[in-house]
């Protein structure tokens, strides 16, 4: 085989070596950086290991939140009426939280079933309920109602 053929075989083997591995790293850094979304029921269905990170979604139970005495700490329930799952997040809560309200949580979930909150988004109207617990609570067909959250407090 003449060098030149050779030189230019080596380039191109060393070319989809490169473009191989720049594609592996895109993708090992594209799967740490996914979040999915889960819901209270799938939460409590064990479908979440201890310490993936994800996003859950739901209404905050009333009369559930508890802020504790370091005025950072606040814990509060979040269900999609079928399931609960309990939120320890530490930090300020966004203006527009409040009970009965549909949020979105992201963090992890710590080995004693504690959905550890690292952010928590809100909206402002009091009707609005994020697009995935919305859908979800469609899907089990059972959209909640104020009357029925008042129900649900302890």
């Amino acid at each position: 085989m003449k060098t030149a053929r050779k030189n230019r075989l080596l380039l191109a083997l060393a070319l989809v070596v490169g473009v191989g591995i720049a594609a592996l790293l895109v993708g090992l850094a594209f799967r740490e950086n996914l979040t999915f979304f889960f819901t209270p029921s799938q939460v409590a269905a064990g479908d979440v290991r201890p310490g993936q990170p994800f996003r859950v979604g739901g209404l905050v139970i009333p009369g559930s939140v508890e802020r504790l005495p370091d005025g950072v700490t606040v814990r509060f329930k979040l269900t999609d009426t079928a399931a609960v799952v309990p939120v320890q997040y530490q930090g300020v809560l966004p203006d527009l939280f409040k009970e009965g309200q549909g949020i979105v949580a992201n963090g992890t979930l710590d080995g004693a079933g504690v959905f550890v909150a690292s952010q928590v988004l809100a909206k402002h109207d009091e009707n609005y309920m994020p697009p995935e617990v919305a859908d979800a609570l469609k899907a089990k067909g059972a959209m909640p109602d104020h009357e029925m959250m008042r129900k649900m407090q302890p």
